[in-house]
């Protein structure tokens, strides 16, 4: 076989490869014998039709199936020996590439455009200047933080009178002539009423008291109003009557108390000694999530300063246009103009990684995934409100997420790009800041 490469212009090149019967011919005689293994020819026991028979009848497209696997194969080796950092993949030049004639050749030319990604160089060092954040954590989230965990501990009671919050259950009935609509355990929320002198007649009011109001002036909304009726969304929306409610029970939410049973609630039995140390807990657990968005924040910044000097790096965008489309058939021209711009800027920082990455040595280990992983399952149960999940349901969880190859790619992804901050921290300009939770929170508007 003779592999040829151009010379390698303006990040385009081409790759020119010549087969010959002495790189595939045995190949093909050992495909033709496993078909006529199992061939079933009618005249011919299984494994006795004539191997001259079984060659005109499939050697043509075992040849184009070998040919092609052996191009595919010694291409790949041959990028690999030349060292070519080839962008997307090599692509057919059907204009350098003669007509095939599989009766008559027996020598067949390919010829390949391919496309090498250009030099750079994405490392920063001492000139560039990146703002390190440190949270800071006052009275008054400690004071929330506290407030909310006593908030989702509390529990439901029955109340007397209507305050603001509460839920109400009733009898709901249409005021008309004749027979209305009627709802029995009608559920009511003044807190939703948009109406405020509505929501006004609800507050204060006791069991057994009947309010006379409008649903439709109250919510403005068809949804809200046919859930609670149970009718319609097209019933409620042409509904005008007024309805009187009859109030027969109040259900109210009552935060926990801040005491022993909240703390072991929240970090476990006999971990906290009291109302300080509880509150000194809950600190330091804020100081901690704010760390991870501050650690966030920084590494933004720091691809920001990475793709700053990625700007002027010259792509071969034509080639990649076409093999973007050619490898994404239903994706029109109007698509990939419009997407483009984001696909080479994505180009862009996955080279610019790969280059660091062999600078600084860094690895991906199966223990940092896994840690990883943890703390993304950690995040999802406590948008939940679980807060504090024990480490054995968090490592099953998080062994659930790696089972997905997506999930587990980015992983993969977020560890490598984290490793990479970490060593540039090292080697840029830190500029430490203190600054407010509402400051920090301006810098994402």
């Amino acid at each position: 076989m003779k592999i040829e490469k151009s010379e390698i212009k303006d990040l385009m090149g081409s790759i020119t490869m010549t087969i010959e019967p002495a790189d595939y011919q045995e190949e093909v005689q050992k495909e033709l014998k496993q078909i006529r293994q199992k061939a079933n020819v009618p005249g011919f026991r299984p494994g006795m039709v004539p191997l001259g028979l079984v060659k005109k009848m499939y050697g043509k497209g075992v040849m184009a199936e070998v040919i092609n696997k052996t191009i595919g194969q010694k291409l790949g080796e041959f990028i690999e020996n030349e060292k070519l950092n080839v962008l997307g993949d090599p692509m057919p030049n059907e204009e350098n590439t003669p007509a095939i004639d599989f009766d008559t050749q027996d020598t067949f030319t390919f010829a390949f455009d391919i496309a090498v990604a250009p030099e750079f160089d994405a490392n920063l060092n001492g000139k560039n200047k990146v703002v390190n954040y440190t949270i800071d954590v006052t009275d008054e989230m400690v004071d929330n933080q506290v407030k909310g965990y006593a908030e989702r501990f509390g529990e439901y009671v029955d109340a007397e009178d209507v305050k603001e919050g509460d839920v109400l259950k009733g009898l709901m009935k249409e005021v008309k002539e004749g027979e209305g609509i009627q709802k029995e355990n009608a559920m009511l929320n003044p807190a939703y009423i948009k109406s405020k002198t509505i929501q006004k007649k609800f507050i204060g009011a006791k069991k057994g008291d009947v309010i006379t109001f409008n649903p439709m002036k109250a919510y403005e909304s068809e949804i809200e109003v046919s859930s609670m009726l149970d009718i319609k969304k097209e019933e409620a929306k042409e509904l005008k009557s007024d309805f009187t409610f009859e109030i027969q029970g109040i259900t109210r939410h009552e935060a926990a108390k801040v005491d022993a049973e909240l703390f072991a609630k929240v970090y476990g039995q006999n971990n906290v000694k009291d109302e300080a140390d509880f509150r000194a807990k809950v600190k330091a657990e804020i100081q901690e999530n704010m760390a991870e968005d501050s650690k966030y924040k920084f590494g933004l910044d720091v691809k920001a300063a990475i793709m700053k000097k990625m700007e002027k790096v010259a792509m071969p965008e034509h080639f990649l246009k076409r093999w973007v489309k050619a490898t994404n058939e239903k994706l029109t021209d109007e698509q990939l103009e419009k997407d483009f711009p984001a696909m080479i800027e994505e180009l862009k920082w996955h080279l610019a990684k790969d280059q660091l990455m062999k600078k600084y040595d860094i690895k991906v280990e199966k223990d940092e995934v896994e840690a990883y992983a943890k703390e993304v399952a950690k995040m999802q149960f406590m948008q939940y409100g679980l807060m504090h999940v024990e480490d054995q349901y968090l490592t099953s969880y998080a062994q659930e997420i790696l089972k997905k190859d997506d999930q587990l790619r980015g992983i993969v992804e977020r560890v490598a790009e984290n490793k990479i901050y970490a060593a540039l921290k090292a080697v840029i300009n830190v500029e430490e800041k203190t600054i407010s939770h509402a400051d920090f929170g301006k810098l994402f508007a």
